[in-house]
């Protein structure tokens, strides 16, 4: 190492003063003297030139960079003195041993804010903290010395022991308006119009329904990071509704009834205690057994069986909540006719369900949930006659030879949801393997054999998500063979393709000609099923099946409001027992194009006020020209939804 090194940052100094001075600014003796004085440093090394640095602007002294510091282009001001505490009177802290290793009292962090007086609670506040909406336990904590006696604000015949007992108080209206219009059929000794040779009448009806819905909930446990202890929960509806339509003989069986209809009826659509039954590790993986009238749903979209039920049901997670399984029984409810809700004054059915399902996220890719299952559906309705509020038999539909049915049949499903990548994905598949008692065409057993499928895809381009769907539900070639390919739900709810914004989910078609208060579909279903009723008739594994190929897209232009389309085409599997009951040659496929558009707003940008509408229309195919010939041959069908909720 050269000696002049330490002195490299002086030559440069030098050099580039040098080079903005003028060369007549220094004498010849002082540039002599400079010289003799580097050679003297240098002893072995040879000479070295020092690169000149450019010239730049001066820096002031409180500027200056600091060592070991560099910001290029930018002087840098020199950082403050380190701030030192210098209190030679301070008591030191207790060691950590002088503190006492159990659990010691603490004051009421639940209800601290308001004692500090940030907030003010009010009952009727559901955006707040409020005690009955969850967010405070009903009791205080009481003396410390006796912590097991808290100080409650509630009834001493409830018993409640501990201060983590929380009270859940929930409303809702549910509003809707709905215009539309279906093929309605009349004959001439039911219709208003003397003279009318049409098999079909005027088409335009009006529903008008407002349901309330209110519940209550009694919970302990602190539930934001594990399972309840114990829950109790009832939820009752009330619906109150009005349909018009112009035709005689849709509304009641009786034509002197008339054609409009107001209805109310009060459900219990919630009622059960749930139990947890333990921990099973430290990350609150658990056991719980829950009991009563309950939400079920067996699979991602409702497709199978999405309904509230009394049942039994056992439930848990395994390996960090990465497995969830359910295992349940459920004895099925009459339902109201008109409204649809829970009729716990009826006797249940003789229709029985048994679920078992198991999820696995991450699986088969991560981002991916699995879910494996086996339902079994087992009704024995077949010498029960069951006439529902408007005076139409349901069980046994009159359809085929007429006679009452039993029946067995085992669905084994696989579905999966979540993302690959970008792309957003559900799938869910069924195979129903089972028996008939009394197939409708021969009054002999048959074999049930039928499948399903349904995938939609979606991708998300910013504020904006496409989607495509798809859907095949086998249908029956051969009605008069001893086997049934139609594929039939339990009770289908389907979040799919549009949901209950598309016509064809939407509304019920009725079979007219092949069948007397048969739909084709059911209402907010998607299968053609041939089925008195979705809510009370039984399934039907004698049907022409489903197909389904659309594309929709969901804009969401705002945090409070989304937009929606959706362009569908439908088609039946295959016809042959539709011709059967029809005794046509030949029926076409082809249902229809299904085209929607929908609305949502929230104006709180929450779930507490949500107003929707919506509007679709049906724009037939051949099948369904060929089995819902009107006097004009070209109507399109219409729907158009308004539903409003307002939620507490």
């Amino acid at each position: 190492m050269s000696i002049a090194a330490p002195f490299l940052p002086l030559l440069a100094m030098l050099s580039g003063q040098a080079h903005a001075m003028d060369a007549h600014d220094i004498s010849d003796a002082e540039k002599e003297r400079n010289l003799a004085r580097l050679a003297a440093l240098e002893d072995t090394d040879p000479p070295q030139q020092a690169e000149a640095a450019p010239p730049g602007p001066e820096i002031d002294a409180d500027d200056s960079l600091i060592d070991g510091r560099r910001r290029p282009g930018v002087p840098q001001s020199r950082l403050p003195d380190r701030v030192t505490q210098d209190n030679p009177g301070a008591v030191r802290p207790p060691p950590p041993e002088a503190f006492p290793t159990g659990e010691f009292p603490l004051p009421d962090r639940w209800r601290l804010l308001e004692s500090l007086g940030v907030v003010k609670e009010k009952w009727f506040d559901p955006y707040h903290q409020n005690t009955y909406k969850g967010d405070r336990p009903l009791c205080l904590p009481g003396d410390p010395r006796t912590p097991e006696q808290p100080r409650c604000r509630t009834p001493k015949f409830l018993g409640l022991k501990g201060h983590d007992w929380f009270l859940v108080v929930n409303g809702v209206s549910d509003t809707v308006v709905e215009p539309r219009s279906f093929p309605i059929p009349v004959g001439v000794q039911t219709t208003d119009r003397p003279g009318s040779l049409d098999v079909f009448g005027r088409s335009h009806s009006l529903v008008l329904s407002q349901t309330f819905i209110g519940g209550v909930a009694l919970i302990k446990g602190a539930t934001a990071f594990k399972p309840p202890d114990v829950e109790y929960r009832l939820t009752l509806a009330y619906n109150i509704n009005h349909v018009a339509v112009p035709e005689r003989r849709v509304l009641y069986v009786q034509p002197s009834r008339g054609t409009t209809r107001t209805d109310q009826f009060l459900g219990v659509q919630e009622a059960f205690f749930d139990y947890h039954i333990r921990n099973v590790s430290d990350r609150y993986d658990f056991d719980s057994m829950r009991i009563g009238i309950q939400p079920f749903q067996a699979d991602f979209r409702g497709f199978l069986f999405q309904d509230s039920q009394l049942g039994l049901r056992f439930f848990g997670t395994r390996d960090n909540n990465r497995f969830q399984y359910n295992l349940a029984l459920f004895w099925r409810l009459e339902k109201d006719t008109n409204s649809g809700l829970n009729s716990v004054v009826q006797r249940p059915r003789d229709d029985f369900i048994a679920a078992a399902n198991l999820y696995r996220q991450d699986l088969p890719f991560p981002g991916i949930t699995s879910q494996l299952s086996v339902t079994h559906n087992r009704n024995r309705e077949a010498g029960r006659i069951e006439i529902d509020d408007n005076g139409f038999p349901v069980r046994p539909a009159l359809l085929g030879d007429l006679r009452g049915r039993d029946y067995d049949v085992t669905y084994l499903g696989y579905g999966a949801d979540g993302r690959i990548g970008r792309m957003n994905l559900t799938l869910v598949s069924y195979l129903a393997l089972g028996e008939d008692r009394n197939s409708i065409f021969t009054a002999r057993p048959a074999r049930i054999r039928s499948y399903f499928i349904a995938a939609e895809p979606s991708y998300d381009i910013d504020w904006v998500r496409v989607r495509l769907s798809g859907l095949l539900a086998s249908g029956d070639g051969d009605p008069y063979d001893d086997k049934e390919g139609g594929f039939d739900a339990i009770f289908e709810n389907p979040v799919f393709a549009g949901a209950d914004t598309s016509y064809w989910i939407r509304q019920t078609i009725p079979f007219a000609g092949g069948g007397r208060a048969i739909g084709v579909n059911g209402r907010n279903g998607i299968l053609n099923s041939l089925r008195s009723s979705k809510e009370q008739g039984q399934s039907n594994f004698n049907n022409p099946g489903t197909m389904l190929l659309g594309a929709g897209a969901d804009f969401d232009v705002a945090p409070t409001l989304r937009l929606s389309g959706n362009a569908n085409h439908l088609w039946f599997h295959k016809t042959a027992t539709l011709q059967a009951l029809r005794s046509e040659g030949s029926i076409p496929r082809a249902i229809g194009w299904d085209l929607s558009a929908a609305a949502i707003w929230r104006p709180k940008a929450t779930q507490n006020l949500v107003f929707r509408l919506s509007g679709a229309v049906l724009d037939p195919g051949k099948g369904f020209r060929d089995l819902f010939t009107n006097a004009r041959r070209d109507d399109r069908y219409y729907s158009v939804l308004f539903n409003a909720i307002l939620a507490y």
